[in-house]
């Protein structure tokens, strides 16, 4: 095994580490979000998204890594978010967590998976026929918030930490 696999083996076995201990791979916490009595998974996510930002941006300004924006296609990501909403409502479950569940025992969650990899057989036959139709709908290029705004990358990830601590302190005073 080369020293990617190592390193996406490790990280894989520690992000499972982290899903176990905030406890977000538990159904009634899935319910829970599902539900908004519950922002478990949103604090889990939010927690997510502020170390990603910064991680990324620090890597990429030192240029350890490239920077590779993806095309934003309205298309593709209504229709993959409607579809991966519906598997989540139906089987309590995100890829992550179905996978977490599953190393803590909870068996059910198989079918998710099993789901997971039915999709993706369904999506792979359908993709020439999706590639000219949907997946080109709304094609805007690769946009940023730093370029549409015209501001640095650092200012848009502070503002949105401010946002997200303050979403964390609203949910903490309502017990969410």
């Amino acid at each position: 095994m080369t020293i990617d696999l190592w390193l996406g083996l490790a990280t894989g076995i520690a992000f499972g580490a982290l899903l176990q201990i905030g406890r977000v791979a538990r159904f009634e916490k899935q319910v829970g979000a599902m539900l908004l009595k519950d922002m478990t998974i949103m604090k889990f996510m939010l927690s997510a998204i502020i170390v990603g930002m910064i991680g990324i941006n620090v890597l990429a300004s030192l240029e350890l890594i490239p920077l590779s924006v993806k095309s934003t296609v309205i298309g593709a990501n209504l229709i993959g978010g409607i579809i991966f909403g519906i598997g989540w409502a139906i089987v309590g479950y995100c890829p992550g967590t179905s996978l977490a569940a599953v190393g803590e025992g909870r068996f059910h969650a198989i079918a998710a998976i099993i789901g997971m990899l039915v999709g993706a057989a369904v999506y792979a036959e359908a993709y020439p026929h999706l590639k000219s139709n949907i997946l080109s709908w709304g094609k805007y290029g690769k946009l940023t918030l730093p370029a549409l705004l015209g501001i640095s990358p650092a200012i848009i990830i502070a503002l949105l930490i401010i946002i997200f601590l303050a979403l964390f302190s609203y949910f903490e005073r309502k017990n969410l």
